[in-house]
């Protein structure tokens, strides 16, 4: 079924409640309670599940707990949060002195309906890499994207390659002899899932139908792995592009950050 009610369950079954089974190996999961909090080398993360039981000052406690933690690291800390999840979770971390970053779209749709999203316009290269020249050359094109330093993420992309080769599959888009766009699939053992990531593009690039291209791609190879669905934290310019290609929204997402005073 693919109703929205049908499709959430899954996501919150399969995709948020197999997180801590897999992360990459240098990132250390820990659960306090229903909170599971994971340290990571650019910056720490929290997601929960099943809050409703805790008491205000319950969740309270471990909100500064989690902010403790990475107070005493002088990290930065990301706590993912869904509009599906308790109402007053997004009081409580404002009040703990967490900031909410750009919302998402959460999407999920079946991944055969993904496989003639599109091709990749003339001029324009798709590939498979793990290499790590090309791990490189995505950080910094995501860093021109962006506008901030995604140097990290090469870094990241090698320790997920490293982890489990067999479960991402980075693609790199490329034109000119520069990469100008990538996207990556992240199987998710044991599941019906896959989770697209990335998709960023060069400015002068978009509008030509590479995000589709990177899109349709993915789809089949999880096709061809097995896979029946695949999701998406989307925003909010990939939001109407996924909806037309079949990917049906469920919730919403929005990260709120925590950084320790200087």
């Amino acid at each position: 079924m693919t109703t929205r009610d049908n499709l959430l369950q899954l996501h919150d079954d399969q995709v948020r409640g197999t997180i801590a089974d897999r992360l990459p190996k240098t990132w250390t999961p820990f659960w306090d309670g229903p909170v599971l909090r994971i340290t990571a080398p650019s910056r720490g993360f929290t997601f929960a599940r099943d809050l409703d039981r805790l008491s205000v000052e319950e969740l309270d406690a471990v909100i500064g707990r989690v902010r403790a933690h990475f107070a005493e690291r002088g990290q930065a800390v990301e706590w993912k949060t869904y509009g599906h999840d308790r109402a007053d979770l997004t009081e409580r971390l404002r009040l703990a002195g967490f900031a909410p970053e750009p919302d998402e779209t959460v999407l999920v749709g079946l991944a055969s309906d993904l496989e003639s999203a599109g091709e990749a316009p003339d001029g324009v290269t798709i590939r498979p890499t793990a290499e790590r020249a090309d791990l490189a050359r995505i950080a910094a094109m995501e860093t021109e994207v962006w506008g901030v330093d995604f140097s990290w993420l090469a870094d990241d992309l090698a320790d997920r390659i490293e982890t489990a080769p067999d479960d991402i599959v980075v693609l790199v888009a490329e034109a000119e002899g520069q990469v100008v766009s990538a996207a990556w699939l992240v199987l998710i053992p044991g599941t019906d899932f896959g989770a697209l990531w990335g998709g960023s593009t060069l400015a002068r690039w978009r509008r030509r139908g590479i995000y589709r291209a990177l899109v349709a791609r993915r789809a089949r190879i999880a096709v061809d792995r097995g896979l029946k669905y695949l999701m998406v934290d989307a925003s909010a310019d990939s939001c109407p592009i996924l909806r037309r290609l079949g990917l049906h929204e469920v919730s919403t997402t929005t990260p709120w950050l925590w950084t320790p005073e200087a």
